[in-house]
């Protein structure tokens, strides 16, 4: 409870992976953090099972993916229906594949790091509002009030933190009585994912690691209140229809149903608080998107964040982090909703159709390439700040093994040490392996801040480490 702690620099409401990111980061940074979550215990329950390609480089530029890829299988070919695949393996990154992981093992490791930068986390906590005023936001919670000079709200698509900003989530439901089941299988699928649609149902089948599988279903024909109970039997003959078998299902541990929105917040900032993740934008799971949507939100916002929080950057900077990632959530919204409205095809013409003109589409490089780009998160840039790829340095190291400094990074040759002087708190120069790669400053989120010459580079160090500023 917050009865004995009455302050804190940035209070994260919500201890889901994106909360635990983003306070782990702030934390690192040296910021105050306390994480308020109302859950008591941590939860088992999970939704999230994939971590694509750029989640996991920016868990590698925190020095986390080889913990979490260990966790789980990798995946190079993403199948969507009907043998329709979106092909991984050639994305410029050191993960070109969609690791198959449930959410509960991305946020333990998330949570140890945040803890052992110094992160509290007070659990059976509940948010019930806010106010905030030019210095700083009051949280009342159910003990004594917390007071902060910035919120960030990670609590999930009922957000008390957004409902308390006024703001309103438009959207709708887009799938209705999707059934979920921990199950035990007599005969799991050959593949690390099962999952297919044939118009009337779906089913997806994905392994939690311990012999245990979580299978998603849904179907056309009974569409009933989330309150309406699951049995296996209805478990069974929609994987059958959808997959061919059910896999000799034997037991289930937990049964549930659950719907999806499709929503977005108009805004990510409003004066001293943030959202983030499915505070700020739900979509449909296909695709599986929504928990990486969300870490990257926390990425990007982490660093700037900790910088105005420091002193060390004005108010504008944290503007850019609506500017940069509220397109995104919109992308998101987009692709989810294209993939799961194909998958919902119900005429066998159109399901033939859809197959024949998808398939064609995805033979074409520059197409599978934008798909697997858009899908996996390498091929999001933001405006002017193009995505950092991982290059070797002279040292042996890699780029995102110096990012986990959390500072900017300086692609050039020992030449430009002199121009770094009374910056090497914010900066760190890294030269490459390949001397012909441009001068380059890299961001802490491992976006492009600038690239040139050193006729450039001092004019671009004082636009984006200057003390009032950054960015």
């Amino acid at each position: 409870m917050t009865h004995d702690l009455e302050r804190t620099t940035v209070a994260v409401v919500g201890a889901g992976p994106t909360g635990l990111l983003l306070a782990g980061d702030l934390a690192h940074a040296g910021v105050d953090v306390t994480v308020l979550e109302q859950r008591d215990t941590e939860s088992n329950l999970t939704r999230a099972f994939g971590v694509h390609a750029r989640t996991l480089e920016h868990l590698d530029a925190r020095g986390l993916a080889d913990e979490v890829v260990a966790s789980g299988a990798p995946v190079e070919r993403l199948s969507l229906f009907d043998h329709l695949r979106i092909d991984l393996s050639t994305l410029p990154t050191r993960f070109p594949f969609l690791l198959i992981t449930p959410q509960y093992n991305v946020e333990k490791v998330l949570e140890k790091r945040a803890v052992a930068a110094g992160v509290r986390i007070l659990r059976g906590t509940r948010v019930t509002g806010l106010r905030q005023d030019a210095d700083g936001v009051e949280l009342t919670t159910g003990g004594a009030p917390l007071r902060a000079d910035y919120v960030v709200g990670a609590d999930g698509v009922h957000s008390v933190v957004r409902e308390a900003l006024g703001l309103p989530f438009p959207g709708r439901s887009v799938l209705t009585s999707i059934m979920l089941a921990d199950v035990r299988l007599a005969d799991p699928p050959p593949d690390v994912l099962a999952v297919n649609a044939v118009g009337d149902g779906f089913a997806f089948v994905a392994p939690f690691g311990d012999g245990w599988h979580r299978i998603f279903a849904w179907d056309r024909r009974r569409q009933l209140p989330d309150t309406a109970p699951v049995t296996l039997d209805d478990i069974r003959e929609v994987t059958r229809r959808a997959l061919g078998t059910d896999f000799g299902l034997q037991e289930a541990r937990w049964m549930s149903r659950f719907h999806s929105d499709e929503r977005q917040a108009p805004h990510y900032r409003v004066g001293r608080v943030f959202l983030a993740g499915d505070a700020a934008h739900v979509h449909s799971p296909a695709g599986g998107q929504g928990m990486n949507t969300g870490l990257q939100d926390a990425a990007n916002l982490s660093w700037k964040l900790a910088a105005a929080a420091q002193g060390r950057a004005p108010d504008g900077l944290l503007d850019t982090y609506e500017g940069e990632r509220h397109p995104v959530g919109r992308l998101v919204l987009r692709s989810s909703g294209a993939i799961i409205r194909m998958a919902m095809v119900r005429s066998r013409a159109g399901r033939l159709a859809r197959n024949l003109v998808g398939g064609a589409a995805l033979r074409l490089p520059p197409v599978a390439r934008k798909v697997a780009g858009t899908v996996s998160g390498i091929g999001i840039d933001y405006p002017g700040a193009p995505r950092a790829q991982d290059v070797s340095l002279a040292d042996s190291r890699r780029l995102y093994e110096v990012l986990r400094g959390g500072r900017f990074v300086l692609l050039a040759p020992e030449a430009a040490r002199p121009a770094l002087a009374g910056r090497h708190d914010r900066v760190e120069l890294a030269p490459p392996a390949d001397t012909t790669v441009p001068w380059t400053l890299v961001r802490p989120d491992a976006h492009i801040a600038w690239r040139g010459g050193p006729d450039t580079l001092g004019p671009a160090l004082s636009q984006q480490l200057r003390p009032a500023a950054i960015g």
